[in-house]
């Protein structure tokens, strides 16, 4: 099981109540959150191997270079020649993310992400290279890309609650939007994504989009039956396509998640006990999180010992 920990955290952080703190007035309503999140996760899946992936770099100059516009409503602090810029992210947020982190070494649970890369492309490159099924946890339609029932690659669809998570697999993606189940990429490239700062083919919604999915695959193929009199395309889509070339030609590098980052070895098994009990308890005293993690041992415990 995969880990998109900033969707995991960021919804544990507005749907636990900032009334939540630890002894010292510290909020960790985040932390809580997302040690049940991954508790009841735990519990429902019964993975053998679990990674936590984080961004390193949630908006990566290669992605940026490609489309300006990527994820720019989302920058706090604009970059210099010396810095990246800054993600906004609540102050009570930021706080509780080496929280997380610290409890899940103490826990023996690897926290993984890549220089320059976002967590996107570690979970992507991860799934690629699993050798058994993988469970992929995100709140993140982007990552609906990575599905491959041939290679039991699913996505646990978490945007709607922790406890309401959709199994996506091929046929939930066709069912979703029309489009053979491995080409969500393509199909988001085309009709874009406002919430990323992908601007897509104007004038192509999702219906547009997918019906060129279906008719004619990837976006190669796409553009080729652009250009063919014969394939049967309307004058008028044929004229988006083309007026959008500049942008069809970078697209693809902010929308597909990178699959060949040179990942480090490790082990990623399930823990059993704590890899450090002691640390790990001065975090649960410190931070007032004894409850949680009892219940996250307990699954850990009972999981790894099936």
């Amino acid at each position: 099981m995969v880990l998109d920990s900033a969707s995991m955290y960021f919804r544990a952080f507005f749907g636990v109540p900032d009334t939540v703190r630890a002894p010292d007035g510290t909020p960790v309503n985040a932390v809580r959150g997302f040690l049940d999140f991954v508790a009841y996760l735990t519990k429902l899946r019964r993975p053998t191997h679990l990674v936590a992936c984080m961004d390193y770099d949630w908006r990566p100059a290669f992605r940026v270079a490609a489309i300006p516009t990527y994820k720019t409503h989302r920058v706090a602090v604009p970059a210099t020649n010396s810095r990246p810029a800054e993600e906004e992210v609540p102050d009570a947020l930021e706080i509780q993310v080496p929280i997380i982190t610290d409890v899940l070494d103490a826990l023996g649970i690897v926290h993984l992400g890549i220089d320059g890369h976002e967590a996107d492309d570690v979970i992507g490159t991860l799934a690629t290279r699993a050798d058994g099924s993988v469970d992929v946890v995100t709140g993140d339609r982007d990552l609906f890309q990575l599905v491959d029932d041939e290679r039991r690659v699913r996505v646990l669809y978490i945007a709607k609650g922790i406890r309401n998570l959709e199994i996506v697999d091929e046929a939930a993606v066709t069912r979703k939007y029309g489009i053979p189940g491995r080409s969500y990429a393509t199909f988001a490239g085309l009709r874009g994504d406002p919430s990323d700062g992908l601007p897509g083919v104007p004038g192509v919604g999702d219906k547009t989009a997918a019906a060129l999915v279906s008719a004619h695959g990837d976006l190669p193929a796409i553009l080729a039956a652009a250009e063919d009199p014969a394939s049967g395309m309307s004058p008028a889509v044929r004229r988006k396509l083309r007026e959008a070339t500049a942008y069809l030609a970078v697209a693809p590098q902010v929308v597909q998640v990178v699959c060949d980052l040179p990942v480090p070895d490790f082990d990623c098994s399930l823990p059993a006990v704590p890899k450090d009990p002691e640390a790990l308890l001065a975090l649960a005293d410190r931070w007032g999180l004894e409850s949680p993690l009892n219940r996250l041992l307990n699954a850990l415990a009972e999981v790894a010992d099936r």
